[in-house]
């Protein structure tokens, strides 16, 4: 997170308010899902694990504009 100016309240916000456009249910040790979350009107992808009891934060990032439609649907490559 330092590393892409990621800050601690930016991933808060985005997971309460971050809209899911991707899930993985298949994910392994966990089902995870994708969201999608504007920070001062700047996408930011985030990535959790749902456990039963919790959710597990697995990386986030702010998302290249050339790999995603409107950030939300992958651009076929």
């Amino acid at each position: 997170m330092a590393e892409r100016g990621i800050t601690n309240t930016s991933l808060e916000n985005g997971i309460i308010e971050g809209e899911i456009i991707e899930e993985y249910s298949d994910n392994t040790p966990c089902p995870s899902v994708l969201l999608l979350s504007m920070v001062n009107n700047i996408p930011l992808h985030i990535v959790i694990g749902l456990y039963t009891d919790h959710i597990r934060i697995i990386t986030c990032y702010y998302p290249e504009e050339k790999e995603w439609i409107d950030y939300r649907i992958r651009r076929a490559l």
